[in-house]
C-alpha cells in the first residue's frame, strides 16, 4: 500500500483536496464520505483521512476525476478556516447552541406614552398643603407670597391652553379662581367666588 501525494486549499465554505495520481482510471477509484472521515483507494493506492479537522456534509462532497488527478470538494458543516486536513479538535458542531436549549431572546419593555399631568389635581393638592398650615407656621400663608409662588410653579411647567385657563380664571375671578381647564373656562367670563362667609366688592365701591 502506498499513499498518493496530495495538496489542499480552502475557504471558509469549502476545502479542496488534489490528489495527485496520474492516468487514475474512474470507474477503479473508490471513495468514501463521512462527517469526520474521508478514503480514497485505487488499487494498491490507498488515502485515509481521519480524523477530519472539521466536520464535512457526505451529501454534498463531491470529487471529480482528471489525467493527472484527483479532486475532492469537501463542504463544510461550520465555516471556518481548518488550517490542515486531521487533528483531534473537538467536533466543531457540539459548540453550536441548540435551538431547543438557548435562552429566550431579551424584549425591552414596551416604552409607556406620555401622558398629560394632571394640573388639576397638583392644584388641589398644592391648595390642600397649603391650607395645612396655619398663620402662626407661617405668616405667608394667605398671603400673596403663596399665591405668587403656587402661581409661578404651574405657570411655568404647564402647556399653553393650561396657561391661557390659569391666566383668564385668575383675572376674571379677582384672584379668587383658578383653573387649568381651558375647555372649562374659554367659554364664558370666570365668576368671583369669594370665601365662604366674605363678600366680594370692587375697588373703591
Amino acid at each position: 500500500m502506498t499513499t498518493p501525494r496530495h495538496a489542499f486549499y480552502e475557504n471558509d465554505e469549502k476545502l479542496i483536496l488534489e490528489i495527485f495520481d496520474k492516468g487514475v482510471d474512474a470507474s477503479k477509484v473508490e471513495i468514501t464520505f463521512k462527517s469526520r472521515s474521508f478514503t480514497y483507494k485505487n488499487g494498491e493506492k490507498t488515502l485515509n483521512l481521519e480524523p477530519l479537522q472539521g466536520q464535512i456534509d457526505p451529501d454534498k462532497s463531491a470529487y471529480d476525476v482528471r489525467s493527472v488527478k484527483v479532486e475532492v470538494t469537501f463542504v463544510k458543516l461550520v465555516p471556518g478556516r481548518w488550517g490542515q486536513l486531521v487533528g483531534d479538535s473537538p467536533d466543531p458542531l457540539t459548540n453550536v447552541p441548540s435551538t431547543s436549549t438557548a435562552p429566550p431572546p431579551e424584549f425591552a419593555p414596551p416604552t409607556k406614552r406620555a401622558q398629560r399631568k394632571n394640573w388639576d389635581g397638583i392644584t388641589q393638592k398644592i391648595l390642600e398643603e397649603d391650607k395645612s398650615l396655619t398663620s402662626d407656621q407661617d405668616p405667608n400663608v394667605g398671603g400673596d407670597a403663596t399665591v405668587n409662588e403656587f402661581f409661578q410653579k404651574l405657570y411655568a411647567d404647564a402647556d399653553e391652553d393650561t396657561r391661557r385657563a390659569m391666566l383668564k380664571s385668575y383675572t376674571e375671578s379677582g384672584g379668587t379662581t383658578l383653573s387649568t381647564n381651558w375647555a372649562e373656562v374659554g367659554k364664558a367670563p370666570v365668576e368671583v367666588k369669594p370665601p365662604e362667609g366674605s363678600e366680594w366688592k370692587k375697588w373703591g365701591a
